[in-house]
């Protein structure tokens, strides 16, 4: 174990989905003393992937963070990465959640691009986003969502051009307002 206090470490693992990975990964930071932060977890395909930053009060190896969890069975052949995370772990206001945007509809390449280049023109920080295909009989309809942080007084302009922007896409938009501001 390294002597240093409050090691904070970025872990990802990406592998083959399968019932119980957030549980045994979780299970075992825990039992190693770990204090998680901010953390996610997708089904991508067929396969998975969990990111958190784990905080070791007592210290850590990186290695030995790593190895163990290459050990747990639920995460067999996965390609797990362990770092140093050097950043603060208390978000910042420009990471609370004040507006969903959605965009759905037919395949369109370069739609993320277009979206988000859209939100940076308005001033809008993407805390979160997530992007689904789902089958359907003439093909693929994809949904994306973009959790955003917007200051006041900027929403109907940017509403406006999101509207614009899908619309030339032949998408459809929704935007709504987070009542509370804190959901993710």
């Amino acid at each position: 174990m390294s002597t240093s206090v409050n090691d904070k470490f970025l872990i990802s693992i990406i592998g083959l989905d399968r019932v119980g990975v957030v549980s045994g990964v979780t299970g075992y930071l825990f039992e190693t003393g770990a204090n998680l932060a901010d953390s996610a977890f997708a089904v991508l395909g067929e396969g998975f992937e969990f990111s958190c930053i784990a905080e070791f009060e007592a210290g850590a190896d990186e290695d030995e963070v790593s190895a163990g969890l290459a050990a747990l069975d639920v995460v067999a052949g996965a390609r797990i990465t362990v770092s140093r995370f050097p950043f603060a772990l208390a978000r910042g206001e420009s990471a609370t959640i004040t507006h969903i945007v959605d965009i759905s509809g037919g395949d369109r390449p370069g739609l993320v691009a277009r979206i988000s280049d859209v939100l940076v023109e308005y001033g809008a920080n993407i805390v979160r986003m997530s992007s689904k295909r789902t089958a359907v009989d003439a093909g693929f309809d994809y949904r994306t969502r973009f959790a955003i942080n917007l200051g006041e007084g900027r929403f109907a302009a940017l509403e406006a051009a999101l509207y614009n922007t899908a619309g030339s896409l032949r998408l459809n938009c929704g935007v709504e307002a987070v009542g509370d501001n804190t959901a993710e």
